[in-house]
């Protein structure tokens, strides 16, 4: 089985049925598979066969969708590209990847407008010299099947990470990898063909189209798209579309927790509140629970190369474990935390999450010592330490990169972050390593706050929960952290500004 036949499956049974709602367009299953079939034929008719690259790059809107099942139903390889990236960043992936095709969305299409490593260019929207016009394409096209030969471990997508610590890799994936995640996010969160699927985050990222958009596509279900995320988009969305499937980043919450309308929203039709992409603390959780009015709050964590796939900790569990990410795998992947030798380690002990299961990507495209690097015993590693508790919950201690030594000792930013967001007013903060000449290095904590902060009365309230070295030494405020697509925090660019 390959995306592009579940498609063609689902628009024979459900034909009637809603699949991509966006920006006031409707499209049934019959309409998008038809579409998909019409664009396919128009790469063909340009040369575009079986194993070429095809970027797109696109907001969610329903061209992608279309775009995304219509380069995999001729056997040609997927390379979504974040809409943010600029003209510099866009061309690295295309050369890495040696892309053939570019497919572009009119509303970003300034930043490629003028890409030169590409040969064939596609653009929606108002015609341009040099570009071909999308819509005419599929306007002129066929509707004639198209039967997709490809099995499970055929190559399908190419996926470039964040690039939080240097060039993006790009994630090779199978047909197998996604599906079987798809799959997983369907038993796990009672994906139906019932369900409305609400997909404010970026489709260039594994969790919204691996995890979300396919297994609405692998069930049926109805996928509601917005281009752009804002509190009141979102609210919109849920109350208009009656959506009852969201997953976004924890920031998308918090930032939406603030706003006043939401107390009166009608959030009814919501079943699975899904967040990931970094834990929240319990008093974060407690603030969306209260916002929200939602016990239900579940929390997946996992790493692009997994498929996305790791761990479920679910909505009752956040009463005692909010902050944790759960206590098992969810289904198709196993966890274990070890040491450097891949041996598990005993409760209590800080160790590297590894992780096994068929969603595993296929490798690094075209970089094979990463890959053989990323692996231990088959097992992926996560780059992420934590340890165990008596419980059997997982808490997440720091990525194994961030760990500051300063004097000889590990220190785990991500303990002093959860204490200083404690501290009333402070809405984020990041903790990083900056060098010190005796000790290596020192403890920095960059934040943003509600009001003014009184550092010497915050130093004062860490003194009582942190050992002594472990206090930030030097203290940034800052109008709102630095972060990508994803909303992870780009660590890495704090630690390139200078102390003011």
């Amino acid at each position: 089985m390959n995306s592009s036949n579940l498609l063609a499956r689902n628009a024979r049974k459900y034909p009637k049925n809603e699949a991509v709602i966006c920006h006031g367009r409707r499209m049934t299953y019959c309409d998008l598979d038809e579409q998909v079939t019409r664009f396919s034929h128009a790469l063909l008719e340009q040369g575009v066969k079986q194993g070429d690259k095809v970027l797109i790059f696109m907001p969610n809107v329903a061209e992608f969708v279309v775009s995304y099942f219509a380069i995999q139903r001729i056997g040609a390889i997927v390379v979504p590209v974040n809409a943010k990236f600029t003209l510099q960043e866009v061309e690295y992936v295309a050369q890495h990847a040696e892309a053939k095709v570019i497919v572009a969305h009119e509303a970003i299409f300034a930043t490629v407008e003028h890409i030169m490593v590409i040969p064939l260019k596609i653009k929606t929207g108002q015609e341009k010299a040099g570009w071909l016009h999308y819509e005419t394409m599929i306007q002129n096209a066929s509707t004639q099947p198209i039967d997709c030969q490809l099995h499970e471990d055929d190559a399908s997508t190419i996926l470039y990470t964040s690039g939080t610590t240097g060039k993006p890799k790009g994630v090779l994936f199978s047909y197998r990898n996604i599906i079987t995640v798809a799959q997983m996010i369907a038993v796990e969160m009672e994906v139906k063909p019932e369900s409305r699927i609400l997909l404010m985050m970026p489709l260039t990222h594994s969790a919204p189209l691996h995890l979300f958009l396919m297994a609405g596509v692998l069930v049926g279900s109805t996928n509601v798209l917005t281009p752009t995320f804002t509190p009141d988009l979102f609210i919109d969305s849920i109350e208009q579309e009656k959506t009852t499937h969201f997953f976004g980043a924890p920031v998308a919450y918090l930032l939406t927790a603030q706003i006043p309308r939401l107390q009166t929203a009608d959030l009814s039709s919501m079943k699975w509140w899904v967040y990931g992409g970094a834990p929240l603390s319990q008093n974060e959780v407690h603030f969306i629970q209260q916002a929200f009015r939602t016990n239900n709050l579940t929390c997946v964590y996992g790493l692009t190369e997994a498929g996305p796939s790791g761990s479920l900790l679910f909505g009752k569990e956040h009463e005692t474990k909010g902050g944790s990410i759960g206590k098992r795998a969810p289904l198709g992947t196993e966890l274990r935390i070890v040491n450097d030798n891949g041996e598990d380690v005993r409760v209590g002990e800080v160790g590297e999450i590894v992780l096994l299961g068929e969603g595993n990507m296929l490798g690094y495209y075209k970089d094979e010592m990463a890959t053989n690097a990323a692996f231990i015993d088959g097992w992926l590693k996560s780059g992420d330490l934590a340890r165990m508790d008596e419980d059997g919950y997982i808490w997440i201690v720091d990525r194994k990169k961030d760990v500051i030594i300063s004097g000889g000792v590990n220190i785990y930013p991500k303990e002093i972050e959860d204490c200083i967001v404690g501290f009333e007013g402070i809405f984020e903060v990041a903790v990083i390593g900056v060098p010190h000449p005796q000790w290596g290095e020192t403890v920095k904590a960059v934040y943003s706050a509600k009001q003014d902060i009184d550092e010497n009365a915050l130093k004062a309230y860490l003194e009582e929960q942190l050992a002594k070295y472990k206090i930030p030494r030097i203290f940034e405020k800052v109008e709102a952290l630095p972060r990508n697509a994803s909303g992870k925090i780009l660590k890495q660019s704090l630690k390139g500004q200078e102390v003011r």
